[in-house]
């Protein structure tokens, strides 16, 4: 044994008997040596760059575990020199991701800042790490998450990093290792990926796209569920370009307007659109890299078979409709009870570049046309302003609206309908009873109820005017059927969800999905009178006919309406039962107009009609539960009021909510002004020698307007001025009754 030296004896004497006096000292002493092995611990040296590697892929299944997607682990990544690069490469991935690069020593406080301020006031994405940070962070480190020990052991390898090499091998070995989505890793597998090139000839334009694309690779990729935002990323990358003075004005013009021919994306998926969908998803809720890199198990919500069948037919029918000029279609299948996504397809062929196909159709804002009229006749219904008998007058009907052009809506048939009860206004989907029905609930009130039902897209009431009932607001197909949820559901809104669970690699259960009960917005008997009406056939058969793709054969049970807006941009059919919803469109992505649509023989109803059949074929029939605070009562035909026992009229059956039935009996004689040159109800225009008191069969709607039954049909418009906030009791003209 070594023996200690007298000096050194006294020294350990010393340091020990300081121990015992200061005992501060000693815990400090052993918290930093604890420290400094939670930082130093299994830290990867700088000099491995190059050779990390990603051990698992993530798989996306369908609901039975049917394979839908592979996101590979493995990089496909072919190593390129830099100075075998384009300079304007280089120069866009600098402007992009690190503007002081050649400055800094690893951190750039000063990009930090400005990133931040980009985020929050220009709301435009930039980040604020510089590329050697991300080059660790993609490289070295595993462990994804935010953590204090993490940034520390970033920091320390960043400096590390900036010590061993050059910038220009820094920046070489980002390139040749950064994210561009799915497997294509480094600058060449991104070229080759996105055009079929080598990265060595790109474009400006072509550079310029990709080096955005790291900054949030699902998000920006163009192949991704946000094509339109891949553009987008360009523009503000070579924006910086021209900032930085990279570039002038007119390259960055000419950049701007190339035409970017992209490669057919060679990947073997299932249901493209969905599982774009569902991995914006997981990215948003995971990160990036865990989906990438991550190798979770991701069980959804999707039937492969129902996705296959409604895929095919989507493209055969639209294939189809070439001579109305129509070249896309979209669908989206649910279970309304739940909210599960059961099909999701967002074009006619995710993979035609020709119609853009790769944007999902389903998750974009389009017109909704008549199809959501049901949100407006529910309010309405939920707040006793109507019944289902009922009347509105169809006649020619103008609304004056301050310092605009007063507004004319006409039906989609180019006639009028006289006195017609709300259950033939809304299965015919007449439009002038439709815009009176939104006057009498109020637009703010509409937007209000709208939203809650789960039109997102709706916002301040200012913004739009009558015609929003007519479809003249933008929705999406996902929104439209969160709202139609609520009729199938018995007046439960349930919101649509794509994914059911999600493990680790480790069969560690991430996530998992519960079947919740969704908010209720409309009341039980609010929701089966508009199903009900939606299913009556007869209801419908003036606009449609009586054997429409409208129905369904052996499933009468099932609601459906139709839209299309009156520019011929958007035609949709949106049906359901108490099982299968289903939401149908077709148009263009590039709103060209249609050449002819007739709901319910073309367009969008023969795509719902076979897709639904399918999804019904082998379930029962499963009409609407009647609730107990539904009542049915013998209506007047014309008047939608009771039979009066001395005035004999034609009855049908109607259903009401208990507490919202008619209690006049019909008195349709009364005493009114006619102009007696035209055999017209009399108005402001008419003479006062023309003016003559008669009596006449009348019959007022709820809004107050008048309509002569034995009189000549009117031609000219009853102006309606909103201004004037409408009052029940002041504008309704009750005829006297027994």
């Amino acid at each position: 044994m070594e023996k200690i030296h007298p000096k050194k004896k006294s020294n350990l004497k010393v340091f020990f008997s300081k121990v015992k006096k200061r005992p501060i000292f000693t815990i400090c002493s052993l918290l930093l040596i604890v420290i400094l092995f939670w930082i130093f611990k299994d830290l990867p040296s700088p000099t491995k760059l190059g050779s990390s590697t990603f051990p698992a892929s993530t798989l996306i299944y369908d609901r039975n575990g049917k394979l839908l997607y592979e996101i590979y682990a493995e990089k496909n990544r072919t190593p390129v020199k830099l100075q075998d690069l384009p300079e304007y490469l280089k120069f866009a991935t600098i402007a992009s991701e690190d503007k002081n690069f050649y400055k800094h020593h690893g951190f750039d406080f000063g990009g930090i800042l400005r990133a931040a301020y980009n985020i929050i006031f220009r709301q435009t994405l930039q980040g604020g790490s510089t590329i050697t940070q991300q080059l660790v962070k993609n490289a070295l480190l595993e462990d994804s998450n935010r953590t204090l020990h993490r940034k520390i052991r970033e920091a320390i390898l960043t400096w590390g990093t900036e010590v061993i090499y050059r910038k220009d091998q820094i920046l070489e070995m980002y390139l040749n290792q950064a994210p561009y989505g799915g497997t294509a890793w480094g600058i060449e597998a991104a070229a080759q990926t996105y055009f079929n090139k080598h990265a060595k000839d790109l474009t400006l334009a072509e550079a310029s796209l990709l080096a955005g694309l790291p900054a949030s690779p699902t998000y920006f990729s163009p192949f991704g569920a946000h094509p339109e935002l891949a553009k987008e990323r360009q523009v503000r990358v070579l924006q910086m370009m021209l900032d930085d003075g990279y570039i002038n004005e007119e390259t960055k013009k000419k950049a701007e307007e190339e035409k970017l021919q992209y490669a057919t994306a060679k990947v073997n998926i299932e249901a493209p659109h969905f599982v774009l969908y569902v991995k914006d998803l997981l990215v948003k809720k995971y990160g990036e890299k865990t989906v990438e890199q991550g190798g979770l198990k991701v069980t959804t919500t999707l039937d492969l078979d129902l996705q296959d069948f409604a895929q095919q037919t989507v493209a055969s029918e639209v294939a189809k409709l070439k001579n109305l000029k129509i070249q896309n279609g979209a669908a989206l299948v649910t279970e309304p009870k739940t909210g599960e996504i059961l099909a999701m397809v967002g074009s006619k062929d995710y993979f035609d570049n020709n119609i853009d196909g790769n944007v999902n159709i389903t998750t974009r804002l389009r017109q909704p046309g008549s199809s959501i009229k049901p949100l407006n006749y529910a309010l309405a219904l939920e707040n006793k302003l109507i019944t289902p008998a009922t009347v509105i007058n169809d006649i020619p009907t103008c609304f004056s609206v301050p310092g605009q052009k007063g507004y004319c809506p006409v039906n989609y048939d180019g006639q009028f309908h006289g006195p017609t009860q709300i259950r033939f206004d809304l299965g015919n989907s007449y439009n002038i009873p439709a815009v009176k029905v939104l006057y009498l609930n109020g637009l703010e009130n509409f937007v209000t109820k709208a939203r809650e039902m789960g039109i997102s897209t709706f916002k301040d009431p200012k913004n739009y005017g009558l015609s929003l009932t007519l479809g003249g607001g933008e929705v999406k197909m996902v929104d439209m059927a969160t709202a139609f949820s609520a009729f199938a559901n018995a007046g439960i809104r349930q919101d649509i969800w794509a994914i059911k669970k999600v493990e680790d690699q480790h069969n560690k259960v991430l996530f998992e999905q519960k079947e919740e009960e969704g908010a209720r917005v409309l009341s039980m008997e609010t929701a089966y009178l508009i199903s009900h009406i939606l299913l009556d056939n007869n209801a419908r058969t003036t606009a449609f006919g009586p054997s429409s793709y409208l129905v369904i054969k052996n499933h009468p049970e099932v609601s459906v309406k139709t839209g299309t807006t009156n520019d011929l941009r958007d035609n949709w059919a949106i049906g359901y039962s108490p099982s299968r919803l289903i939401a149908v469109w077709v148009g263009n992505n590039d709103n060209t107009p249609m050449s002819y649509v007739a709901s319910g023989i073309t367009g969008a109803s023969p795509i719902w009609n076979k897709i639904m059949t399918f999804a019904l074929k082998d379930k029962k029939e499963e009409w609407p539960l009647k609730p107990d605070g539904i009542v049915g009562l013998s209506v007047c035909n014309l008047s939608g009021l009771l039979p009066n026992p001395n005035q004999p009229c034609q009855t049908r059956f109607e259903y009401f909510a208990q507490d919202n039935v008619p209690t006049q009996t019909e008195n349709l004689k009364t005493m009114i002004e006619v102009d007696k040159t035209t055999q017209q109800i009399a108005n402001d225009k008419t003479l006062p020698e023309n003016k003559e008191i008669q009596e006449h069969q009348v019959i007022y709607d709820v809004i107050g307007t008048p309509f002569c039954l034995d009189c000549i049909f009117p031609t000219e418009s009853i102006n309606i001025d909103t201004r004037i906030p409408f009052s029940l009791p002041t504008l309704i003209q009750t005829p006297s009754s027994n």
